[in-house]
């Protein structure tokens, strides 16, 4: 670890619309995947914590639920959640598509950034900018800086790292001085248990459609390490309707076998060792207005009247 003369750390929260490429970056900063990309929106539900280095500075990146107008309890802890780790943090960074520029919900969001995070320095990364020309990035940099004093702007591609390494350093350079948080060799904070979890819930958003990926969760039930090195863990997925059960379970236990074996292999990757993974599939009709299930991801229910 870097000496207490020399070293920095701190939070940087991740904002902005759903699908802006934030767990995206995140992985690609942290340089392994520790957070879940799908191309279906509000895909991200837990707080995920991704630890880089940056020379004698130590980030740790929160990726955040994207912010959207809340229609039902869930959403609203997602965007609650969001708020708070934005507001809790050394620096934020707004992420905002340069191809669909600045839309109604990115107004939304530096209309509220004043109430909700007042006092945090706000920077913003122009995200996707292979996806238009220069000189449209030009006048929608201009564009939003000149309805938010952001304290710096980038242009990056998160799936391609144009930008990303010019932008880590400025983050490292921006932390508080003082000493790492975390062991140099950790890379994520979030319980092995919700990872798995979330790594299931990766490969079934993956393969399921409209709107039933949002209706479903994944808890992990047990984890037992085994004395030959391997572990198994058992896990549940939670939907709201039999028809759902089954459509999860596909024909002939298809569909649930097809996930449960890129689970596993996701999750061999990331351990290093041999999983030996168990799902199985219970209708929860209410699971999405249950305490214990948004605990489970780490987030709480809120008044739906203090989040709107």
């Amino acid at each position: 670890m870097a000496s207490n003369m020399t070293s920095r750390a701190g939070f940087v929260a991740l904002i902005g619309e759903p699908n802006a490429g934030k767990s995206t970056l995140l992985n690609v900063m942290v340089g392994t995947k520790i957070s879940i990309v799908t191309h279906k929106v509000q895909t991200t539900r837990a707080r995920i914590r991704g630890i880089a280095i940056e020379g004698a500075s130590q980030i740790i990146f929160v990726d955040t639920p994207g912010l959207f107008l809340p229609r039902r309890d869930l959403d609203r802890a997602m965007v609650a959640a969001a708020w708070n780790e934005a507001a809790d943090s050394d620096l934020v960074l707004l992420m905002v598509e340069a191809h669909r520029g600045v839309t109604d919900g990115v107004v939304r969001i530096l209309d509220e950034i004043s109430a909700r995070i007042g006092g945090v320095r706000l920077a913003l990364a122009i995200n996707k900018v292979d996806r238009v020309k220069a000189g449209a990035l030009l006048e929608l940099a201009g564009d939003l800086n000149e309805r938010f004093d952001f304290v710096r702007t980038f242009m990056i591609s998160a799936t391609k790292g144009s930008g990303v390494a010019g932008l880590r350093k400025w983050l490292a350079e921006q932390l508080p001085a003082g000493p790492w948080l975390y062991p140099k060799e950790q890379v994520a904070d979030i319980p092995m248990r919700t990872l798995a979890a979330e790594t299931t819930r990766e490969q079934l958003t993956l393969r399921l459609h409209q709107e039933l990926p949002y209706q479903m969760t994944v808890e992990t039930e047990r984890w037992e390490e085994r004395k030959d090195g391997s572990v198994r863990i058992d896990q549940v997925v939670y939907v709201t309707r039999d028809g759902h059960r089954g459509i999860v379970v596909g024909k002939d236990g298809r569909t649930a076998k097809a996930v449960g074996k890129a689970a596993r292999r996701a999750l061999e990757d990331m351990l290093g060792r041999r999983v030996h993974l168990f799902i199985r599939v219970k209708v929860r009709a209410g699971w999405m207005t249950e305490a214990e299930r948004f605990a489970a991801i780490g987030l709480e229910r809120c008044d739906s009247r203090r989040v709107q």
